[in-house]
């Protein structure tokens, strides 16, 4: 129970993170809505560990997709960081282990929570 109050907060704090720095990044072809909908799959392997679920790999997949210029990547750093930092418990060592337990290119993605 305790951990989808967690996840749950979690979320909601991803939402609010999203709307407050959507008016900053609208030359942006990635939006921090779109950041933050692909990355929401990876909370629970990020703040409990375990099993990386399907869709967080996915969704890691879409994003490097997504970035396709430099506006772009700032964004998606930009929006990563401000986002992880209001997951509570999140652990930044785990989320670091996804360039080695996803097959695709992340070290430019998380080298933003580091």
């Amino acid at each position: 129970m305790a951990r989808f109050e967690v996840y749950g907060f979690a979320f909601m704090m991803l939402l609010v993170s999203m709307l407050v720095t959507t008016p900053y990044v609208s030359n942006a072809t990635i939006t921090c809505g779109e950041v933050t909908t692909l990355l929401t799959p990876c909370i629970p392997f990020g703040v409990f560990g375990g099993v990386v679920p399907p869709d967080c790999c996915a969704g890691i997949k879409g994003l490097n997709a997504a970035k396709k210029t430099t506006e772009d990547r700032r964004t998606a750093c930009t929006c990563i960081q401000e986002g992880a930092a209001r997951i509570p418990g999140i652990d930044y060592d785990r989320i670091n282990m996804l360039v080695l337990l996803l097959p695709t290119k992340l070290i430019h993605l998380l080298i933003a929570l580091r």
